[in-house]
């Protein structure tokens, strides 16, 4: 039998909504913890909430579940039109939230954050829904620190988030990771990408849409990664393509590769010496769970900087290094070839960051909202 909570005591299948989206750092959450809900109840009726013209309204459907748009954006860093009419499309979301809600008669609202989240999450607690949001980050979003005090739970990643959130809400529960990513086996890692067993090899990874600072530093270093012996796993993004097979093409025959986007990621952290990556939530999760050292590069282009308090969680426990955007231009390569050839460092950030890993993080979010739903 499960050590996770399966049945519930509402009398029919579960009815769930799931809000939020906007990145990929959303949307997977938020698919994971709808998957995982269907695996143990697969009649359970799971409609999402997103905002109209986001990723999620594509993503979500490709994943096979139902979703409906908001007309909901952010608040510009600037005066613009767009501001002036947040009131009032802020009420109007509100409002569709409400009557959505009265439509499909949840058991309990899940919020994963982004501008979708707030609107559904005022209408559900407003009605004393049960209601539960998932804070992804070592820094909390505002649309999660403004509705902290209005829902019964909040499921985070890191320690320390009652500087941000009511503690007797707070749950440990890690970020949503495919567990897979970690099952992948060296031998056939080394086949699959046409690499020698006998050399070091790096991965560069800049997220579905690239990073400019980690491509241009890594087009500039292709040259001290080849006399260095190093091999090279480089995920450049749409974007930055077909710059890359240009500039790739003199060293191809040394074992330094470019792709647009790495189809098998569990075979590449499997035959990854060091990881060089942005540190988006899901990224640092799937390091963890990996346990590979690695160099964050944060980038400087997020809302409230968190990617550098995400890398700073694990710089501060000896997990993880850290290259500002900023230094990595003159800086990265350089600290990337010293830890390709220092063991012991490598050995000692991989047993750290391994210990941050959480396995069962989709699991318990749904034991939670389980919980959520059979006591409300």
């Amino acid at each position: 039998m499960s050590k996770h909570l399966n049945r519930s005591a509402v009398p029919h299948p579960y009815r769930v909504i799931i809000s939020g989206g906007g990145t990929g750092g959303h949307i997977f959450p938020a698919v994971a913890i709808a998957n995982e809900l269907r695996r143990r109840q697969p009649d359970a009726e799971i409609l999402f909430v997103g905002a109209n013209g986001r990723m999620e309204m594509t993503r979500v459907p490709e994943a096979g579940y139902q979703i409906v748009g908001l007309d909901i954006s952010g608040l510009q860093r600037r005066l613009t039109p767009q501001n002036l009419m947040f009131p009032v499309k802020v009420f109007r979301s509100v409002r569709a939230a409400g009557k959505l809600i009265e439509q499909f008669r949840p058991d309990a609202v899940v919020g994963v954050g982004g501008y979708a989240s707030a609107p559904v999450l005022l209408a559900a607690t407003s009605r004393a829904i049960p209601s539960l949001i998932q804070e992804q980050n070592s820094y909390a979003g505002l649309v999660n620190k403004l509705l902290s005090r209005r829902v019964d739970r909040i499921c985070v990643a890191y320690e320390g988030m009652e500087k941000f959130f009511p503690a007797d809400r707070l749950v440990l529960t890690g970020n949503p990771v495919r567990t897979e990513i970690a099952s992948g086996s060296r031998a056939e890692a080394l086949e699959y990408f046409g690499l020698s067993a006998e050399k070091k090899t790096l991965l560069v990874i800049g997220g579905s849409l690239g990073a400019r600072t980690l491509n241009q530093a890594t087009a500039a270093a292709l040259g001290r990664l080849r006399d260095a012996g190093v091999q090279l796993i480089w995920q450049t993004g749409k974007l930055y393509y077909p710059q890359a097979v240009e500039q790739i093409k003199p060293f191809a025959a040394d074992g330094l590769q470019a792709r647009e986007f790495v189809q098998r990621m569990d075979l590449a952290y499997a035959v990854a010496d060091v990881v060089v990556s942005r540190a988006g939530a899901l990224s640092v999760s799937e390091l963890c769970l990996t346990g590979k050292p690695s160099i964050l590069v944060p980038s400087p282009n997020v809302a409230e900087d968190h990617q550098t308090k995400n890398a700073q969680a694990l710089v501060q426990r000896q997990a993880a290094l850290l290259v500002s955007d900023a230094e990595a231009p003159t800086q990265l390569y350089a600290a990337a070839l010293a830890l390709l050839s220092d063991l012991p460092r490598q050995q000692q950030l991989a047993a750290n960051v391994r210990a941050l890993a959480h396995p069962d993080a989709t699991a318990t979010i749904v034991d939670e909202l389980i919980h959520l739903m059979d006591h409300s």
